[in-house]
């Protein structure tokens, strides 16, 4: 199984960029810079399928993927035409978004998370030529982003394609999660990973505080700063990641939270700026300033109170993209009363996995979800590579403030 530490780490990542959102608050990228976070976390699960089922993953990944992505379409789109969007081929990359679909002006700022999605498929469809360098060069392979990067913010390659930017800046936590998965930060000893995280956490540090962005010292504002800090965290968040964390469930209300959100975070991500936008007007309303902690927190809680009612209304959708029986909250009891020997089967195959702990049922406590999830696999061994699996079964920056455009014209909300 994938322990609900890792869990943990994507529940607060998307809590993290959805205050961040309502706040604007920079100081939160530098405390949990939660877009490399959770690329990292989809890069080792992306590894773990495809060294069980090969390129097929790339397929499932998408299933997984795009189905949310179609119900924000299929609202959003026709809505976006009726008030001014020009009817264009291009309008067919809210399908598959490996550009930027195109967005009126106020589509723009609702949706600017796409910029996720588009990163994120071109990721996937990378992966398998990635794991295979990675498998075979691993050090020059987690380095070259970061090179990539480096390059084009020093001018060495200008006008590079927004695409080939974003494989520099988000990339190499794609990777870190790889080697997670094959489980090199963990075998990692203090007197290397220590100085390593230090080393970049300093040198990240003094390039954020020497070259502030129009937001102070934001992250998303500074590249470079951004993917070595990033880098820093992770891998002291995965690099001595707990085998187990029972007490995420000790407290019912809070692992319960956990799960759905895990199950939800797509949903929630997709969403959530739309929320943000449509309550912004409120401060002008009600006479709060854009700083009012009252305010603030009011904001906060009401988009999240939205986004309980869509995830709701449309968040089964991720289940049944995941081949899952579809649950209006995910976690209930009612799977708690399956039969014992249904739960040894399913002990055999989880949502996810994690090389460093056991197996658990779908959907009990310590079970792993969320918008990277996949069905039913066999395990692989801690600390070795996978052969051929006997049995297949089915699979189941945010930088900008709203309405900011991304260096490529895309928009975007990190």
């Amino acid at each position: 199984m994938r322990n609900r530490y890792l869990d943990v780490l994507r529940f607060l990542a998307i809590v993290r960029v959805v205050v961040y959102h309502v706040t604007g608050w920079a100081s939160l990228t530098l405390l949990f810079p939660a877009m490399s976070v959770m690329f990292a976390l989809a890069g080792s699960l992306m590894a773990t399928s495809l060294l069980r089922s090969g390129p097929t993953a790339v397929g499932r990944r998408l299933r997984r993927l795009l189905p949310s992505l179609w119900v924000v379409a299929a609202i959003f789109v026709p809505a976006m035409l009726l008030t001014g969007l020009p009817l264009t081929p291009k309008v067919l990359l809210w399908l598959f978004p490996v550009a930027d679909p195109p967005a009126n002006y106020w589509g723009a700022l609702a949706l600017s998370p796409i910029w996720y999605l588009r990163d994120y498929l071109w990721f996937v469809l990378a992966s398998p030529v990635a794991l295979w360098l990675f498998r075979r060069f691993p050090l020059p392979t987690l380095l070259a982003p970061y090179c990539l990067l480096l390059a084009i913010e020093m001018g060495i390659y200008p006008n590079a394609p927004v695409v080939l930017r974003e494989f520099g800046l988000y990339f190499g936590a794609w990777l870190l999660g790889f080697a997670h998965q094959s489980g090199m930060l963990r075998r990692l000893a203090n007197r290397v990973l220590v100085p390593t995280v230090l080393v970049l956490a300093a040198v990240g540090g003094a390039w954020i505080l020497a070259n502030p962005g129009p937001r102070g010292y934001d992250l998303n504002d500074n590249p470079i700063g951004n993917a070595l800090w990033s880098a820093a965290f992770i891998l002291l968040a995965l690099g001595r990641a707990p085998s187990t964390a029972a007490w995420v469930d000790r407290n019912e209300l809070f692992g319960r939270a956990v799960t759905v959100l895990n199950r939800r975070a797509l949903t929630v991500y997709l969403w959530h700026m739309a929320f943000v936008v449509a309550l912004t007007p409120l401060v002008d309303v009600v006479g709060w300033s854009h700083q009012n902690l009252l305010g603030l927190a009011i904001r906060v809680a009401l988009v999240f109170l939205l986004l309980a009612l869509v995830t709701a209304l449309v968040g089964w959708v991720e289940d049944v993209a995941a081949q899952r029986p579809p649950e209006l909250i995910p976690g209930g009891r009612r799977r708690e009363a399956r039969s014992s020997t249904h739960r040894h089967a399913e002990s055999r195959s989880g949502d996810d996995h994690d090389r460093t702990g056991g197996s658990a049922p779908a959907g009990s406590p310590g079970h792993p979800i969320g918008p990277d999830d996949e069905g039913p696999r066999r395990s692989v061994g801690a600390g070795r590579s996978a052969g051929p699996p006997t049995a297949r079964a089915a699979e189941r920056r945010e930088d900008a403030l709203p309405g900011q455009r991304g260096r490529g014209g895309g928009i975007t909300a990190r």
